[in-house]
């Protein structure tokens, strides 16, 4: 069958890391992502490519430009180029699919995605009291900038301070434990254990940013350079976010391609994209441990692309927290014991702010080039577990037309919620919890779920009892709450 000429394809990759002790000599974000964007075009083997796009997505980073897009276009030469800005709690697969559905539509023959950060850098400076000179872009805004539909946080968890991600995701973790009827102590040596296995693969990974080995005995204990951050996290459990990282991903029509001379070695099909942008706050989730999301996008993907999950060789999975990759594993149906990643996920590889998919759909490239045959998976979330995404690739020319899908209806009409109120003092089981750690790795505010008689539910928080919790098993454990957002154990 002959391919559609608007097929897209991703031809050139890019992924650049930096580690300069002197933040003067280190580029700044918009200087990484523009060298990405270079080395994107090298790997296509044209940097004329560049400047053909009229698409340039970029997902919004802790910089302060007020559209990094339009300083990539002009610096690559596309100064007519479209931009779109994808604002905190946008997928960043919602960009590549994007950048895939306006080639598909003929809306461009080229589009850039691309994104970087340079916390690193900004620690340094910080550290040394060295100045990090930033580009001071003058006031604009993006063509379009992206931003979600609902809050990623509910007011609850704003008003008791559970506003951090780690605290989120070591709640949806101890949840999934007590679903499970794990020990604590065993549930800590499988949580080691898988991610010992991921800093196995960074350590084969160039790009890196971390690869020193460790085992799983040193990620489980804690210790000076391992302090504790919310029960059951510790730092080795945690994305590492102060990388300087960029990544570009440039997307072409099968025609452009053909045109540019890109040779069909580098040629890497987007199959299909699934999405939910469906938004439950964590502690409104009927079913804490949960997240129907992947199972419809993982179904809907893979049936779009004619295959199923076990035709998937190749798998990176979104990895900010251990119980994220746990999640994706049980409802997209995978083997826990086959390799999860291909950069060795963002507690090794790298995890720089809202644009790792980036960097493992590049890494993911580089793998099927050399399996030509095979299809890869990578998974993106956005929040905590709020949203999910799935997308597929393969060097083979898709069997149907490129496929971009949105469950979100779906997975709102599979996804219960549950009430949470302040008010009402009494006794209550806790569902969930986590102790909260100070700077220095001790103990400072215990945070419990807890349900009452009634079945509805209350955030609840005692700095009293924070040390007491930090230890063993406090899932299904009666406190009583006193009715003004605190308890007692």
């Amino acid at each position: 069958m002959a391919l559609d000429p608007r097929t897209p394809v991703l031809v050139g990759v890019g992924a650049v890391s930096q580690r300069l002790d002197d933040p003067a000599a280190a580029l700044e974000p918009f200087a990484l992502m523009a060298a990405a964007c270079r080395a994107a075009a090298d790997d296509a083997g044209d940097r004329r490519l560049l400047a053909r796009a009229k698409l340039v997505l970029v997902p919004k980073g802790t910089w302060a430009y007020p559209d990094a897009a339009r300083l990539i276009a002009d610096e690559v030469g596309a100064s007519d180029a479209r931009t779109v800005v994808g604002d905190f709690g946008i997928l960043q697969t919602t960009l590549v699919a994007r950048a895939a559905s306006a080639i598909h539509d003929g809306h461009t023959d080229v589009a850039l995605v691309v994104g970087g950060e340079a916390k690193w850098r900004d620690l340094r400076a910080a550290i040394t009291g060295t100045p990090a000179p930033v580009t001071a872009q003058a006031p604009t805004a993006p063509d379009e900038l992206l931003a979600p539909k609902g809050a990623l946080l509910s007011a609850a968890e704003i008003e008791t301070r559970l506003v951090s991600a780690v605290g989120q995701y070591a709640m949806i973790e101890h949840a999934r434990r007590a679903a499970d009827g794990q020990s604590v102590a065993d549930h800590a040596a499988d949580v080691a254990g898988l991610w010992a296995r991921f800093n196995v693969v960074a350590q084969a990974n160039p790009l890196a940013w971390n690869r020193a080995p460790m085992s799983a005995e040193a990620i489980a204990t804690p210790g000076p350079h391992n302090r504790p951050l919310a029960t059951p996290y510790l730092k080795w459990h945690n994305s590492q976010w102060n990388v300087d990282q960029a990544a570009c991903l440039i997307l072409c029509s099968a025609e452009a391609a053909r045109a540019a001379g890109v040779p069909l070695d580098r040629w890497v099909f987007p199959a299909s994209v699934a999405w939910s942008d469906h938004m439950v706050a964590l502690t409104d989730r009927a079913a804490l441990h949960r997240a129907p999301g992947f199972a419809l996008a993982g179904r809907a993907a893979l049936a779009a692309a004619g295959i199923g999950i076990d035709d998937v060789a190749h798998i990176d999975l979104y990895s900010c927290f251990p119980i994220a990759v746990r999640t994706q594993v049980m409802e997209l149906g995978l083997d826990a014991g086959r390799p999860l990643t291909v950069t060795g996920g963002m507690t090794f590889a790298g995890g720089p702010l809202n644009n790792y998919v980036l960097q493992s759909t590049a890494a993911m490239a580089a793998v099927l080039r050399a399996d030509p045959d095979a299809h890869g998976m990578v998974t993106a979330i956005s929040a905590m577990i709020t949203k999910q995404a799935v997308s597929l690739w393969s060097c083979r020319p898709p069997v149907s037309a490129f496929a971009a899908l949105d469950v979100s209806s779906e997975v709102a009409a599979v996804t219960p919620t549950a009430t949470v109120r302040a008010a009402g003092a009494g006794s209550a089981e806790v569902a969930t919890y986590t102790v909260l750690h100070d700077g220095a790795g001790a103990p400072e505010r215990a945070v419990v779920l807890a349900l009452r008689p009634d079945g509805s539910r209350a955030i609840a928080v005692s700095a009293e009892h924070a040390a007491a919790m930090a230890h063993g098993e406090w899932c299904a454990r009666v406190v009583k709450l006193d009715g003004a957002g605190g308890f007692r154990i």
